[in-house]
């Protein structure tokens, strides 16, 4: 755990934790009940907290059971066992907090619980709002496309997985560090730490020749489970590998005819940033002209 992170709401600090194993951020829920609810300082939003809790236990509710504790640094610097919640649970106690600061939170929270319902009865709306999304957050049509293929290749190798014998999530993760680490020569987590990410998806932060060889590495996985029929952990791991090779053996022929790294440290943000830049360049030379 790395605890000495402050994130900031409102120009407020929140108190956070990162915890790099399960990829997942917990928030000081203090801090979170300080700003919502416009307390003078720690002192009274923990009293705040307390009075919440009792109240949420007379009326059953087991919303206190997704909080865990973790020495946080406080203000006389200083390390004190302080409540925290994930970002699921988190929103789950923004929900309960009956304060105007707290109520944009509840109608989004509304709002994406409307779209997944509507996702449910038509699975295409999830596809439509993915293309929106990365529209809007400026990625190229042309990556786009290679981004939704990519989506399509990773359901048919989990779907593989599942009926290979492969249960738990932990599982997952585990057969995809083992393809990520055969092709690119690197776990998910140290490719995650070259580009400088936490949480956000590792795939929508390639380039375009990176989810390429990706996607190769997932579909000759595919393949290849479906031709030597493994059962279990173990056995899918050996696949996985031989599918990642593959890719990693296209990896460094490309590398070795162009001279150059296939794998980049840029993220999403830098990458769109060169495409801006290019397009903005074109679009300069032909007014030039």
């Amino acid at each position: 755990m790395s605890n000495d992170k402050l994130q900031l709401f409102e120009d407020q600090p929140i108190r956070t934790a990162w915890d790099e194993e399960n990829e997942e951020w917990y928030f000081s829920i203090v801090d979170v009940i300080r700003v919502l609810t416009d307390q003078p300082d720690t002192r009274h939003a923990a009293k705040y907290w307390s009075v919440m809790k009792t109240r949420l236990k007379k009326e059953g509710n087991q919303l206190t059971t997704v909080c865990s504790q973790l020495k946080l640094l406080a203000a006389d610097g200083k390390r004190y066992n302080t409540d925290v919640a994930e970002t699921a649970g988190l929103l789950r106690i923004i929900e309960s907090i009956p304060s105007p600061i707290a109520e944009p939170f509840k109608m989004w929270l509304a709002q994406v619980g409307k779209e997944r319902m509507e996702e449910t009865i038509d699975p295409e709306l999830t596809i439509n709002r993915a293309l929106e999304t990365y529209s809007r957050l400026g990625y190229s049509p042309e990556w786009i496309n290679q981004r939704m293929r990519t989506i399509q290749a990773r359901k048919e190798l989990t779907d593989e997985w599942k009926a290979h014998g492969v249960e738990t999530n932990r599982e997952y993760a585990i057969l995809t560090d083992e393809v990520t680490r055969a092709w690119s020569g690197m776990s998910t987590r140290q490719y995650k730490n070259l580009k400088g990410l936490k949480k956000r998806n590792l795939r929508d932060n390639m380039s375009t020749l990176e989810l390429a060889l990706n996607m190769l590495a997932e579909a000759t996985t595919t393949e290849l489970t479906k031709v030597e029929n493994p059962h279990g952990l173990q056995e899918n791991m050996k696949i996985a590998k031989s599918g990642g090779e593959v890719a990693g053996d296209a990896r460094k022929a490309i590398e070795s005819r162009t001279g150059r790294p296939v794998i980049t440290s840029q993220n999403a943000k830098q990458l769109n940033a060169v495409v801006t830049d290019l397009i903005e360049g074109v679009v300069k030379e032909e007014d030039d002209e």
